[in-house]
């Protein structure tokens, strides 16, 4: 058997040609790069989500953090404090929504789909 060659006569190191591989590593390179990049982006943002027509308001950032919520004085019932309650929920909910939706997006246009 040639020195350096498997017993299945692949390339070098039983692998199917080195070319091959250093391409793949590079293009593994460059996603991380890009993802480590987008992920900064991300973080960096914010999303926001009103409710009851405009009484609650949310921002969160792209770490999902709530960042802030606004309440309208006049949503302030102390006699259904549990409506206000499910108002400022359903507005934090919404932006975390809406910072997935934003990050799954991004990464798909960097994974072109690859499901990571």
């Amino acid at each position: 058997m040639a020195k350096g060659y498997n017993s299945r006569g692949f390339g070098p190191m039983g692998g199917m040609g080195g070319g091959m591989n250093m391409n793949m590593m590079k293009q593994v390179q460059k996603m991380q790069q890009d993802m480590a990049k987008m992920q900064e982006e991300l973080a960096a943002k914010t999303y926001t989500a009103t409710v009851g027509g405009g009484v609650v308001s949310a921002e969160v950032n792209g770490q999902h953090q709530v960042v802030s919520v606004t309440i309208d004085p006049e949503a302030v019932d102390p006699e259904d404090v549990e409506m206000l309650q499910d108002m400022v929920v359903s507005a934090v909910n919404e932006a975390m929504r809406a910072a997935e939706t934003d990050a799954a997006n991004s990464m798909k246009s960097i994974t072109g789909g690859l499901g990571f």
